[in-house]
């Protein structure tokens, strides 16, 4: 896209619980069409970031701005219906539900107002256009063959894919992907990689994520989050080549990150 602007920027962020600051005036643009990344070691404030921009937690100081709005005191639905959707670090989902029926509560969510939404339990095979959707998001997560099986059953990389139809439902502009990859096998973290790729054909992704390996496939740049600081962004190659990086996963030691 030609608009300059970042589709998501936050501005010196910060939020603390008690005395402990999990962010520390934050700054941070994602610009659209991207794959941004955001890496830094356990604790850094990586999570509670994730929280802050899709608006489970207010930040104390700082503003979040999203396609050239503030959002900043904008409640987690009103951001989704702006674009603004996210996966969990811990799977989401309704474990009793089918597959196909996880999605298209989803798709039903977005596609009534709020005031008629919550008319889950009535047979979606009354909505043609519903099932169709739910069933087309399942497909694009390698899911379609699995719609009739209950949610709880599936595999836990296939459970992290049905998360992500079900942020999908919501059509965003923007994706948080918060650690697709957590508790994934080789095979599923490949497949999963592999899905990440897809979609970012089509919507901007904010990807925070431990593999490493993943995180310089797929990312078209890196911000490292330190203490609940930024304090690197750039292109793939300069983040591994990137001394403050090195300290803050190596400690003292000169060699690049994996």
């Amino acid at each position: 896209m030609d608009d300059p602007r970042p589709l998501l920027e936050i501005r010196e962020v910060s939020k603390h619980f008690g005395g402990v600051y999990a962010l520390n005036e934050a700054t941070l643009a994602v610009h659209y069409g991207e794959i941004h990344a955001l890496i830094g070691p356990n604790g850094a404030g990586k999570t509670t970031l994730i929280h802050t921009l899709s608006g489970t937690l207010r930040p104390d100081r700082g503003r979040v701005y999203f396609s050239g709005s503030e959002v900043t005191k904008l409640a987690m639905h009103e951001r989704v219906a702006l674009g603004l959707a996210r996966s969990y670090q811990i799977t989401n989902i309704f474990p009793r539900l089918t597959v196909l029926d996880n999605v298209a509560l989803g798709v039903q969510a977005r596609t009534r107002d709020w005031g008629s939404s919550f008319r889950f339990w009535r047979p979606f095979s009354a909505d043609r256009g519903i099932v169709e959707e739910a069933r087309a998001l399942l497909e694009r997560v390698a899911l379609g063959a699995l719609a009739a099986r209950c949610a709880g059953n599936l595999a836990h990389g296939e459970q992290r894919a049905l998360e992500v139809a079900l942020a999908l439902a919501t059509r965003p502009r923007l994706l948080l992907l918060d650690e697709p990859m957590a508790g994934t096998g080789p095979e599923e973290s490949e497949r999963m990689v592999e899905l990440i790729a897809q979609l970012a054909r089509e919507v901007t992704i904010l990807l925070v994520e431990h593999d490493m390996d993943a995180v310089f496939r797929l990312a078209d740049r890196i911000s490292v989050l330190v203490g609940g600081s930024v304090v690197a962004t750039g292109l793939p190659e300069a983040i591994r080549a990137d001394p403050a990086v090195c300290r803050a996963y190596l400690g003292d030691s000169t060699e690049t990150p994996p």
